[in-house]
């Protein structure tokens, strides 16, 4: 080795070493985490004695580590850098059970397989398959709401299609987006309050 190649050597050693360390930061750097929230709204009385709320079925293009953000042009465009706090599922029904207990308050709301040993004398059963920003940056969440008493019903399964939409463009930030979702779901729970007080008693024999 010539004396004239060792700087060279030294230089390249070092862009080498920098290049690792900032590979290493990127691989440790860990995403923001989003919560969903319940939100308030009106609390009637009426519904069943106790309510339990499925774990909800959502889109497995969904349910992933990082954040949809938005679907348009015929792409999932993802929040690069965020994640739930936990998995989507369970976050959308817990943040459900907690928008009905709300808005039943002579109800007991639980969500599945949270430890209680009460028996549940209603379900609210929930599909989303949209649940993230608009090609417009609306925020979307659309599915099925499904709400029946336990055991031998009376009358048929109270079934409806869900659409709603944010009136505010929130796609360009995943904290308004995640404040957006979380009305979505309070307007589900709306819904599902008012489905529930409707509900016959569950015949018992």
């Amino acid at each position: 080795m010539t004396q004239s190649s060792m700087p060279r050597l030294r230089l390249l050693s070092l862009m080498g070493a920098l290049g690792m360390a900032g590979f290493l930061t990127a691989c440790s750097s860990d995403p923001t985490l989003y919560t969903l929230a319940p939100v308030p709204g009106v609390a009637q009385a009426g519904g069943p004695v106790v309510v339990e709320v499925r774990t909800p079925v959502v889109s497995a293009r969904l349910d992933r580590d990082t954040i949809v953000r938005a679907n348009a042009d015929y792409q999932t465009r993802l929040a690069t850098g965020t994640s739930w706090s936990e998995s989507l599922p369970d976050m959308v029904g817990h943040t459900l059970t907690g928008d009905l207990a709300q808005r039943l308050p002579g109800t007991t709301v639980f969500a599945e397989n949270d430890a209680v040993s009460t028996t549940p004398s209603a379900y609210v059963e929930l599909t989303l398959r949209n649940f993230e920003a608009d090609s417009a940056g609306h925020a979307l969440v659309t599915g099925t709401l499904s709400v029946h008493p336990a055991g031998k019903m009376i009358g048929p399964v109270l079934t409806s299609p869900l659409v709603w939409q944010s009136q505010d463009v929130v796609a360009s930030s995943t904290t308004k987006l995640t404040a957006a979702l979380s009305q979505g779901v309070a307007a589900i729970a709306d819904q599902a309050a008012e489905k529930l007080r409707l509900l016959p008693p569950p015949v018992t024999n």
